[in-house]
C-alpha cells in the first residue's frame, strides 16, 4: 500500500519505523508538518534515511529527497551521498510543507522553528514592501510560505537588509518573540558578520573603523571622524584574499547602522564594489559586493547561542582570487 500512496502516507510509515537506542537513527521530535531525527553516527544520508524507513521501498525514499522534503539543521539537502555528523538533526517534511517551500522565489529558508525564520535573501529583493514593490519582498513571501501551512499564522520583522544586500535575514513567529529579540537586540546578537568584495588591493590584514553617521535629506549617510551628534558607528575587518583590482574582507558589525558598511568603506578607499551611491567606480557582479554571511544570537526559548550562516557568493571569491 505504500509504494502505491508514498505522498499521503509517509509520515504514518515514519511513525511506525523502528528507533535504535544505541545506534544512528533516534527520533527526536514528531510535529504535525514533520519527523525529526539526531544523527548518533557519522554517515551518508541515503543509507540513513533507508534504515530509518524500513517499511519503504529505495525508489520511495528516493522520491522524498528529490521532492526536497528532507533537511539536515535546517537546510534542505537533496544530494544521497550527503555526509551527517554526530547529533546533526534530519527533518523529513510533509509534502505540503515542501511544495510550499518550492513557491518561494530569491529566499530560502535556512532554519525554522517554534519561534524563528531564518533565511537567505538574494540581492535585489527588498527585505519588506516599499511605495514601489509590495510583491516580491522577503517578508510577503515568507508570510505567504506560513500561511499556506495555517491561515493563522503570522511572521514578524526583526531587523531588515538593504535591497541590494544579500544574505541572512531573521523573522519571528509572534509578536512576544519579535519584541523580545528588538528590545534586547544589543544585548541578544552576539555576531553579524558580512563579506564586501571591495574595489582595489586592500594593504592592512584587518582594521577597525570607527566614526559618526549622519544622514541627509537625500538620505545618503556621511562619515566623520569627531562627534558631530550623529551616531557613532564602530565596524572590523579582516582580509581574506585580493588581487590587483579587488580585495575580499570579512566585516564584523559592532554597531548596526544605515549603510554603515558601505560608507565605513568609502572611509578607508575601498568602496564596496558595485555601490555607485558610496564612491564604487564599477559594477563588476552586476549586484553590490555585500552579503550577511552569518548571524549569531541567544535563542529567545532555550537561552542557548545558535550561529546561522548563508555560504559567500562564489562571485564574490573568483573575482577577489
Amino acid at each position: 500500500m505504500f509504494k502505491k500512496t508514498a505522498v499521503q502516507m509517509w509520515c504514518i510509515i515514519l511513525l511506525l519505523a523502528p528507533i535504535r537506542e544505541k545506534g544512528a537513527i533516534v527520533l527526536k521530535r514528531e510535529t504535525n508538518n514533520s519527523v525529526i531525527y539526531t544523527v548518533k553516527e557519522s554517515g551518508e544520508l541515503l543509507p540513513f534515511l533507508l534504515e530509518s524507513m524500513k517499511n519503504s521501498s529505495r525508489n520511495s525514499v528516493k522520491s522524498i529527497l528529490t521532492r526536497g522534503q528532507v533537511t539536515i539543521n535546517g537546510k534542505m539537502i537533496k544530494q544521497h551521498n550527503h555526509l551527517l555528523e554526530i547529533d546533526d538533526k534530519v527533518e523529513i517534511l510533509s509534502n505540503q510543507v515542501a511544495e510550499s517551500i518550492s513557491k518561494i522565489e530569491g529566499v530560502t529558508i535556512l532554519h525554522e522553528d517554534e519561534d524563528i525564520i531564518v533565511i537567505n535573501k538574494n540581492a535585489g529583493i527588498l527585505s519588506v514592501a516599499s511605495e514601489r514593490e509590495k510583491e516580491m519582498t522577503a517578508y510577503r513571501q515568507i508570510t505567504e510560505y506560513v500561511k499556506r501551512l495555517n491561515p493563522k499564522n503570522r511572521i514578524f520583522v526583526v531587523h531588515r537588509l538593504d535591497k541590494a544586500t544579500s544574505g541572512i535575514m531573521l523573522f519571528a513567529k509572534s509578536e512576544r518573540v519579535q519584541q523580545a529579540l528588538q528590545n534586547t537586540w544589543s544585548d541578544t546578537v552576539k555576531e553579524r558578520m558580512y563579506t564586501a568584495l571591495v574595489e582595489g588591493t586592500v594593504i592592512e590584514n584587518k582594521g577597525t573603523i570607527a566614526s559618526w553617521l549622519t544622514e541627509n535629506s537625500s538620505f545618503k549617510v556621511y562619515s566623520s571622524p569627531v562627534d558631530n551628534g550623529g551616531q557613532h558607528a564602530i565596524t572590523h575587518y579582516k582580509k581574506i584574499q585580493s588581487n590587483k583590482h579587488f580585495s575580499l574582507l570579512e566585516v564584523q558589525l559592532e554597531t548596526g547602522r544605515k549603510n554603515q558598511i558601505r560608507v565605513h568603506l568609502e572611509v578607508i578607499g575601498h568602496p564596496v564594489a558595485g555601490d555607485k551611491k558610496y564612491g564604487s567606480t564599477g559594477n563588476p557582479l552586476r549586484r553590490l559586493g555585500l552579503h550577511a554571511t552569518a548571524l549569531s544570537l541567544i535563542h529567545p526559548r532555550t537561552g542557548k547561542l545558535v550561529r546561522y550562516t548563508a555560504e559567500v557568493p562564489n562571485a564574490f571569491l573568483i573575482k577577489s582570487k
